[in-house]
């Protein structure tokens, strides 16, 4: 019923567009730092750091910590720099970039592994692993993130099958805070296992991995509207119950017309149709960023650009039912939207993780409460984690749906206070309903709430000071709540 205005606002759409994008976005690359001054993609924590190492080779990286060692210097360690809380830099630290140390080491076909450096990129796996017919089990949405800042944040994704990225970790290297190089798994040195996945770069450089493959398969996508209130029973009977749905994806409406009660769903089934997946298995690359960042852009600065950015979303992924898509391009979404950046504000972002269960009357309490509040809310993605506590400071005590907030905010000290007060309440609904949330974005939640969303923080905080009794390896993160 909504596509004929749908229509209308796109043609208004595209006929703004290439007036008013310059005026609209004003980008700056992180890149173009003031010199010794060093900040993330949330751009809300600049800090002067001492310098910056490249780390290219073990011996130099070796190095760099024996001279840190040697001058009392702290390290910090960086990938692409998209935690938002300070976790990759520290005040009058070295930072060791390790960017450049991007090796694919060894793909495994018969194994189905890849052993690969820590500073290689998800979309680097992909192009070493599809000539192979090989994907990667558990990663992010987005394939421009480090394996090290993957690792050190435990990342999750669309799999619903695979859990947490710890599952599929066979064994790591790690450069210890003396100097040392041990290799970790399981069974070898495993007291580092559970404690360096997810444990944002506090015990050591991670050098290199191996990880489990799986097969690529050629997937049918699935999109359904629904309510929120409908969702939980949905995912149980039709998507966690279904073995050939294997990836799941939600959306739930931020526009103001439904906001928090419109949702739509897309579901990936391996069906009998995988003798076409050669038709398939080229590597996508990105489409219609220009538009996404567009039509952000105007959902950032208008309530009715949140409403027919919703209602143009919800179209497009309806139209694209019985679509065929490889799993390795499922995981090949569009990133570089991400990249907006503004002289007077930027996008955070929030992850709260609530039991299923709950799911529906979580909703509920979070609208009422944002509703009072004047909080720039631009998107929500759902995704669902199975429990998993292997690592230490796991965030899926049980199994949970994990809710991504996308948000605009100034970046005045009066911005940034209201933000805090918002977030901090949304983590309250969040600890009421038997939910944790995520910790690679900026420090708004109190100490409090971080010994409740985390149990097991204050074992995590003891056993870096024992392993690393000199703290060599700190970042802010740490100084916030770990101190």
């Amino acid at each position: 019923m909504f596509l004929d205005p749908i229509k209308k606002k796109s043609m208004f759409i595209i006929l703004i567009l290439l007036l008013a994008y310059s005026s609209v976005f004003t980008f700056i690359s992180l890149e173009k730092e003031e010199e010794n001054v060093m900040t993330d993609v949330g751009r809300l924590m600049p800090t002067k750091i001492k310098q910056v190492v490249k780390g290219k080779e073990e011996e130099s990286m070796i190095e760099t910590i024996k001279n840190a060692n040697e001058n009392e210097l702290k390290i910090s360690v960086s990938g692409k720099r998209h935690s938002q809380g300070g976790h990759t830099y520290y005040p009058d630290g070295v930072v060791l970039d390790m960017t450049e140390y991007n090796e694919i080491l060894h793909v495994d076909p018969e194994n189905k592994t890849v052993h690969v450096q820590s500073g290689a990129t998800w979309d680097d796996i992909q192009q070493a692993v599809n000539p192979y017919g090989l994907a990667v089990k558990v990663m992010q949405s987005q394939n421009i993130f480090t394996i090290g800042g993957s690792l050190s944040v435990n990342v999750h994704g669309r799999d619903i099958r695979n859990g947490s990225l710890i599952e599929t970790v066979n064994w790591f290297r790690l450069l210890k805070p003396d100097g040392k190089i041990i290799k970790v798994s399981r069974t070898e040195n495993s007291e580092y296992f559970p404690l360096v996945i997810g444990g944002y770069g506090l015990f050591g450089v991670i050098l290199d991995v191996e990880l489990q493959l799986t097969e690529d398969k050629l997937y049918t996508m699935r999109t359904k509207e629904l309510s929120h209130e409908e969702y939980t029973e949905y995912f149980k009977k039709h998507v966690l119950a279904d073995e050939k749905v294997e990836m799941h994806l939600a959306r739930i409406s931020t526009a103001p017309h439904s906001f928090l009660e419109e949702m739509y769903v897309t579901d990936y089934y391996s069906g009998e149709n995988q003798s076409e997946y050669s038709m398939y298995s080229k590597l996508k690359e990105e489409r219609f960023t220009f538009l996404t960042k567009f039509l952000l852009g105007l959902s950032r600065d208008f309530d009715w650009g949140k409403d027919a950015f919703w209602d143009m979303q919800k179209a497009f992924f309806l139209k694209r039912n019985e679509k065929l898509v490889t799993r390795n391009n499922v995981m090949r979404s569009e990133s570089e939207f991400l990249e907006y950046e503004s002289n007077n504000d930027t996008d955070i972002l929030q992850e709260y993780f609530v039991p299923v269960d709950e799911y529906e009357e979580y909703i509920n309490d979070l609208r009422t409460y944002l509703q009072k509040r004047d909080l720039n809310l631009i998107n929500i993605t759902v995704r669902y984690v199975e429990r998993n506590n292997e690592a230490v400071m796991s965030f899926a005590k049980e199994d949970m749906f994990a809710l991504v907030l996308l948000i605009n905010q100034g970046m005045t000290k009066e911005d940034m206070s209201e933000t805090g007060e918002t977030v901090r309440g949304m983590i309250d609904i969040t600890l009421e309903h038997g939910g944790s949330y995520y910790l690679p974005y900026y420090e708004y939640p109190s100490k409090e709430q971080m010994k409740v969303a985390y149990p097991n923080s204050e074992k995590f905080f003891q056993e870096k000071r024992r392993l690393d009794p000199d703290e060599r390896f700190i970042n802010q993160f740490y100084e916030e709540y770990g101190l």
